[in-house]
């Protein structure tokens, strides 16, 4: 697939930013129209709770998305949409510290150690703060390539706790976590094929490599 231009691209990401951004405003005009029901903090909950996993995912679906079209200027994007996860897992985490619990640290911890999901979905979060801290050119360039890859790798066990939090949370009706598991399920087995794939390719041409650099050696050797 063609790159679009710099200014095409440009032009993308802003628009890009403005539907990520939406979720919170439609949540923003209903708390100032007083539309968000009976009980507002659980709709903020659940709302944010939501769209902290699908950002997750989508984040996670730009490789595969950018190697199976040979579009790799979507790259180019991953960051952003994975800021927009961390966003949402902070408003997420910050209704239940100030909405729900109104910084009461004593019930937060009561809470996190009655409940479970809590206790999961702290982990999602924490596992997102490096990345999101560490998410920069600066940080990138502090940290070297790989060592980055291997951290912001965390990504998919915090895409996995935060499906263990929702499934905990709901109980009965598990549909939807379970749909958001499946998909973390698909893009995990992804990319656990791309590596196997990788080292099956790699493994005939060490071994040729092996191979031809034994001659070589001895025609280097004085008669």
């Amino acid at each position: 697939m063609k790159s679009p231009s710099q200014n095409a691209l440009r032009a993308l990401k802003v628009a890009v930013f403005g539907i990520c951004l939406g979720p919170a405003g439609v949540l923003l005009v209903k708390a100032l129209h007083d539309q968000l029901g009976a009980n507002p903090v659980d709709v903020i909950t659940r709302s944010t709770g939501k769209w902290t996993l699908t950002f997750l995912l989508i984040t996670l679906s730009v490789t595969p998305l950018r190697k199976l079209t040979a579009s790799p200027w979507l790259v180019r994007l991953r960051r952003m949409l994975g800021l927009f996860a961390f966003f949402y897992g902070s408003l997420h985490l910050m209704t239940f510290v100030w909405l729900d619990k109104s910084f009461d640290v004593q019930a937060m911890l009561h809470d996190i150690a009655k409940r479970r999901f809590i206790t999961a979905g702290m982990t999602a979060w924490s596992l997102m703060a490096p990345l999101a801290l560490t998410s920069t050119a600066g940080w990138i360039r502090r940290l070297g390539g790989q060592r980055w890859q291997r951290l912001h790798r965390l990504i998919y066990l915090s895409a996995a706790a935060g499906v263990v939090h929702f499934i905990w949370l709901v109980k009965a009706d598990l549909r939807r976590p379970l749909t958001y598991g499946a998909i973390l399920a698909v893009l995990v087995a992804y990319r656990v094929a791309v590596w196997a794939l990788g080292k099956t390719k790699s493994a005939p041409a060490d071994a040729l490599l092996g191979k031809e650099s034994i001659p070589s050696i001895e025609a280097r050797r004085p008669s």
